[in-house]
Formats: structure tokens, C-alpha cells, sequence
């Protein structure tokens, strides 16, 4: 390779290098006002996202189960309402449970399985978890606190509810493509 090549080369790393440097000492920090503003957005719309889903299941099929030994389609979204209520948000957030949801075992009530009980539940479980999140000043993300045997950051415990409602999601794609029907599309953004 002759000399002029060899430097021709290093010259256009040297500047591929360069703008990327440029472009990451750029970057700004984020504050945990922005911090705040991200988990509502994606909360909002995650709730969104379960409401197509549960828009897209029929309402006689949710009792639906792709074996005997799992939660039926309205039971997984009653469990990720319900975890949206407690332990998860609430512990997060210190937000109180509304006493009706408190004690009850949403899963499992029978009188809480129609498609018009689910959503309603789930709705408001997500309006719970926003508002919650909301409420919760970013100078307490650092605090510790325990849920059962874990301890761990707010931050992470809010990180954890939202990875908790997207895997309780997930799971009934499957429920939704067993019925012959193409689930909603994502929405990552």
C-alpha cells in the first residue's frame, strides 16, 4: 500500500474516531425530573399496550388457558393488575392501596373474570401505578425498601414493576395467537 494510501486511511479513522467522540462528549446527564418524566411515558404507554391487548381478546375467551396447569387469560392480566396495586408500585411508591383492591385476591375472584371486570381492574391499576409514580418525589430513588425477602433502591423497585406488567403482558401473546388472532403490535416508542 503506497504512503499516500496509508495516511489517506488514517486520516478518515482519525476523523470516524473524532466524530464519535464528539458526538459522546455531547451527551448531557439526565436529571431525575427527566428520570420521572420517562417512567410515567412509559407507563402511559404500557398502558396503552395491555389495553390493546386486552381490546384483541374476544370476551369469550377469557377464560381461555393454553394448558391446565397456567392462569387463563383473564387471571395473568388480573395478576399484573394486581401487582401494579401490591407489592410492587406500593412498595415503590409508599402509595396506600385503594381498600377495595387492598384485600382481595383479584386472580381468583370469580366474580372478577369477564372482560369488562379485567379491564376495568387493569385500568385502574395503571392509573394507580401512575399517579403513584407521579407523586413520588426523584429525591427518594435512592431510598431502600423491602419487599419480602429483597432489598433494594425505589428506582429499581419501579424498574421492576414495569418489567413485571411487560412479562404478564407477553406471556398471552401466546393466549391471543392460540385463538388465531395476530396480537397488537409492539409499542416501543
Amino acid at each position: 500500500m503506497s504512503h499516500f494510501a496509508t495516511k489517506k486511511i488514517y486520516t478518515l479513522f482519525t476523523g470516524a474516531l473524532l466524530t464519535g467522540l464528539s458526538f459522546f462528549a455531547s451527551a448531557q446527564p439526565i436529571t431525575s425530573d427527566q428520570i420521572k418524566a420517562q417512567f410515567v411515558k412509559d407507563w402511559e404507554r404500557a398502558k396503552t399496550y395491555t389495553l390493546d391487548y386486552l381490546n384483541a381478546m374476544p370476551a369469550d375467551k377469557y377464560s381461555f388457558k393454553p394448558t391446565d396447569s397456567i392462569r387463563s387469560f383473564s387471571q395473568q392480566m388480573l395478576h399484573l393488575a394486581q401487582d401494579n396495586f401490591a407489592p410492587l408500585i406500593a412498595t415503590a411508591t409508599s402509595a396506600q392501596v385503594p381498600e377495595p383492591i387492598k384485600h382481595r385476591d383479584l386472580e381468583n375472584s370469580p366474580g372478577a373474570q369477564s372482560k369488562d371486570s379485567v379491564v376495568y381492574f387493569v385500568t385502574i391499576s395503571y392509573d394507580f401505578a401512575i399517579q403513584s409514580i407521579k407523586d413520588l418525589s426523584p429525591a427518594k430513588y435512592g431510598e431502600i425498601v423491602s419487599l419480602f425477602k429483597w432489598k433494594e433502591t425505589r428506582f429499581a423497585m419501579l424498574e421492576k414493576a414495569f418489567e413485571h406488567q411487560t412479562h404478564h403482558r407477553g406471556q398471552t401473546t401466546i393466549y391471543i395467537r392460540l385463538q388465531g388472532i395476530k396480537p397488537p403490535g409492539e409499542r416501543l416508542f
